[in-house]
């Protein structure tokens, strides 16, 4: 189906970095500036610091991405950081002892700190760099994926679990500044194995922002006081399987959804709660997750409420596989397009 000019103009924009974005790109966000590379040192962590290159590689196997096709972000700069980070905070990651903290890898606190940035806070960057321009996209698209980014441990004040900029506020405050007209409530789907206390403490008591998280209560963070910003809060057990799983999520997002009408959503899709995941210590298949996502995009496109996907957490090779067959039985299901 040929697509018409009216067609063309709304999904041709320049976004708020003034970069003009493509009608041929998929509002799919990656660039290979966001993997790290620490001298090796990101090997201590569980975390497969390559798994946005593995997920891009496989949909472009797919023919699905390209080079020209795929969407790529800016680093995220100081003064796009400092609409949700405090000056103070940006300052304390210029020494190599904070991040090592952040990034639960002691060793690191012995590298020079230029290193640190260049190898590990600049790939971090681009990935909010990501998050921010996934946003603006699925407002102009209805849709979009960061292959990256869902650093939902991060608050404006501090950082934790490998997360050192709150990617998540800053997109929906970067929405809210700049589309005020058309983006003044959010709602936040996080279904990463953990909590999402960066996030939640960032908005609590934001009555224009929705929140549910649904996570294994049984681990980190378990952070009491960020749980009192939780709209609709499901605390699994250990080893909880796909059933029980995938009926809570469409159960608690339906009557979520009911409740609140948000102008985006924003999905905050893990993959830590795949079956043997180390940090996870839940039980879903890999077609329980496909199914997940499936649900999530389901429910907020008949809605036609735009919706952004982050990945998160995940930390097992083969998670990176399951994102990619994920996509892409969303684009088979007609719930994503170009």
């Amino acid at each position: 189906m040929s697509m018409s000019q009216d067609d063309q103009k709304i999904n041709e924009f320049t976004d708020k970095r003034g970069k003009r974005r493509s009608q041929n790109e998929w509002p799919i966000v990656y660039s290979k500036e966001y993997d790290v590379k620490l001298c090796g040192l990101q090997k201590l962590h569980p975390f497969d610091a390559e798994k946005w290159r593995h997920i891009f590689l496989n949909l472009k196997k797919e023919n699905m991405l390209s080079d020209e096709t795929v969407s790529t972000p800016v680093e995220a700069d100081a003064e796009m950081l400092l609409l949700v980070h405090t000056q103070k905070y940006l300052n304390s990651l210029k020494w190599s002892w904070k991040v090592a903290k952040i990034t639960e890898i002691p060793a690191i606190a012995i590298i020079p700190n230029w290193i640190i940035n260049q190898r590990y806070l600049k790939p971090m960057r681009f990935q909010v760099g990501g998050s921010v321009l996934a946003g603006e996209l699925a407002i102009h698209r209805g849709w979009s994926i960061n292959i990256g980014g869902g650093f939902h441990h991060c608050s404006g004040n501090e950082g934790g679990g490998f997360c050192s900029y709150a990617d998540i506020t800053l997109l929906i405050k970067w929405l809210f500044k700049f589309y005020p007209q058309r983006v003044k409530t959010a709602m936040i789907v996080d279904l990463d194995a953990h909590q999402g206390n960066g996030h939640e403490r960032d908005f609590f008591n934001d009555e224009k922002v929705f929140i549910m998280d649904v996570f294994n209560r049984e681990i980190y963070p378990r952070d009491s006081p960020a749980k009192e910003a939780i709209k609709c809060m499901v605390e699994l057990e250990s080893y909880t399987s796909d059933s029980e799983y995938l009926d809570l999520v469409e159960r608690k997002l339906e009557r979520s959804l009911h409740k609140f009408h948000p102008d985006i959503l924003v999905y905050n899709a893990g993959t830590d709660i795949l079956s043997g995941d180390p940090l996870g210590r839940l039980d879903i298949s890999a077609e329980g997750i496909i199914r997940r996502d499936e649900i999530v995009f389901m429910k907020a496109r008949e809605r036609r409420v735009p919706i952004v996907m982050l990945t998160s957490g995940g930390y097992l090779k083969k998670t990176a596989e399951i994102i990619s067959r994920s996509i892409l039985n969303l684009e088979a299901l007609n719930l994503i397009s170009r």
